[in-house]
């Protein structure tokens, strides 16, 4: 199997992943997965969309799994087999911010607690790292703020990669609000 990371956006998919792409013959990935590796994709190529992630260890050794962003951040790399890097909503927010991605400390609230998450990121903050906490849609930017001293400068960074990319910055005090649902969250001193 391998598991290959298609990018944060369009057009973000490394050499070495189209490459896999082309010479694949069965992929399974999500609906934005697929969408991203669209072009890549060799026709007669065989593609399903993810409907059980608790299945995807059983996929046969010649199966690509896409994975959105890069699979080792909050992806799909824990999967057995090889695993092909993407450029990560990370990378893009980081360089998009001019932040040294040396200075990250990488808090997730996708699908998880985010009282705890909150925690974390606060924590990380007062050690004077700066912080990309990766969100759902349900995640409460004004709830990390309000954790968080003041002056503590945020920035939601929306739809990365894509047409619609938004970033906006504010402060613990005015935190700025994410109008959809595709964010993530950049905390710290930067």
């Amino acid at each position: 199997m391998k598991i290959v990371g298609v990018g944060c956006g369009p057009g973000m998919m490394t050499a070495e992943a189209v490459a896999v792409l082309r010479g694949a013959a069965l992929i399974y990935g999500s609906a934005r997965a697929i969408a991203l590796a669209r072009d890549a994709l060799p026709p007669g190529c065989e593609v399903h969309e993810i409907a059980d992630y608790r299945n995807l260890r059983s996929l046969p050794d010649h199966a690509v799994v896409l994975s959105t962003g890069d699979p080792m951040l909050a992806g799909l790399g824990y999967l057995p087999g090889d695993v092909v890097p993407g450029i990560s909503s990370l990378q893009v927010a980081f360089a998009r911010l001019k932040i040294p991605l040396a200075r990250a400390a990488v808090v997730a609230a996708h699908g998880k607690d985010h009282a705890r998450a909150v925690a974390g990121a606060r924590e990380e903050v007062l050690l004077g790292r700066v912080v990309f906490l990766i969100a759902d849609p349900a995640f409460d930017v004004k709830a990390l703020a309000a954790a968080l001293p003041p002056g503590t400068r945020l920035a939601v960074c929306e739809d990365l990669g894509y047409p619609a990319e938004r970033i906006v910055v504010g402060t613990g005090a005015e935190p700025p609000a994410p109008r959809g649902d595709l964010f993530v969250v950049v905390a710290g001193e930067f």
